[in-house]
């Protein structure tokens, strides 16, 4: 690797942010395996409701955690609700929000879509410095591409970031982000990365537990799931192919957003000896140098 991409790496280790799944256990496996200085992001998922998602966001954020919590649009009744939400997070030291569409077949209320949640935010006058918006580097399993870069496009002024959904294909990731910078979307990307988790506990777990974005992503999306099952995917080289993007300023490479499967234990042990190892390259490169 060159320089410019080990930093990258060590950079992005450094930053990473994972995404749990607001199930009874998580919490306490949040507080045994994760540092503080890890940011987490909490999914919002129709079957569990919002509340499930504000509620560890309060008891991690009372931890001492950054947190995220997703405010998916649809499963928001409307401003009232909204209102509510924004307070209580805000009394809690939040900062940072997710905002996407949501799962909920029918919206609870009268957010369709994110856009009209954003809308509502930006009247209230911006209560979060960090807004971050969906983008989708793989087809989305029911709206059409130009669609889905177009809402992005629109989006783009209500919010600072965008989080790219999972892709086993960094390939894939990098054509997307180089078309979207072309299309003039220029927010801080935080690239959506599949978490080095044990396959067959990642099926179990997205048919047993059926939350979460990325789970519900994994079961429509069937070519998707043959490259988790199979065992071409490596995590370590998708960071490096993300961290090649993130070398170059103009892609906007700005962290990285870990798919955790609520496998946190795993996945810190995975970046404590990513970070150790590049810790070791660089000093081994350094003393060839000198």
């Amino acid at each position: 690797m060159s320089g410019a991409v080990d930093l990258a790496v060590r950079r992005l280790l450094e930053g990473a942010r994972y995404e749990v799944l607001p199930t009874a256990s998580i919490h306490d496996q949040v507080l045994e395996h994760v540092p503080t200085s890890v940011t987490v992001s909490v999914t919002a998922s129709p079957g569990k409701r919002l509340g499930a998602t504000l509620d560890l966001s309060a008891s991690l954020a009372t931890a001492g955690y950054d947190v995220v919590p997703h405010l998916a649009a649809r499963m928001v009744s409307g401003r009232a609700e909204l209102v509510d939400i924004v307070e209580q997070l805000r009394e809690l030291g939040v900062r940072r929000v997710f905002v996407p569409a949501g799962d909920a077949q029918v919206p609870v209320g009268d957010y369709v879509q994110a856009l009209d949640l954003l809308h509502d935010l930006r009247d209230m006058g911006d209560p979060f410095p960090e807004v971050s918006i969906t983008g989708y580097p793989e087809a989305h399993p029911f709206i059409e591409d130009d669609v889905v870069v177009q809402a992005m496009w629109d989006k783009r002024l209500h919010a600072t970031h965008v989080v790219s959904n999972m892709t086993f294909d960094p390939e894939i990731l990098a054509a997307w982000v180089h078309r979207i910078r072309r299309r003039g979307v220029n927010l801080p990307l935080l690239a959506g990365v599949p978490g080095p988790v044990e396959r067959t506990k990642l099926l179990a777990m997205g048919t047993k537990i059926g939350v979460g974005d990325s789970l519900r992503f994994l079961r429509k999306q069937r070519k998707v799931m043959t490259r988790v099952v199979g065992s071409g995917f490596s995590t370590d080289r998708f960071v490096t192919s993300v961290a090649g993007l993130a070398a170059d300023p103009a892609m906007g490479v700005a962290g990285l957003h870990v798919y955790t499967f609520n496998q946190v234990g795993v996945v810190e042990a995975w970046r404590r000896a990513a970070l150790s190892h590049e810790a070791r390259g660089a000093h081994g490169r350094s003393a060839a140098r000198g």
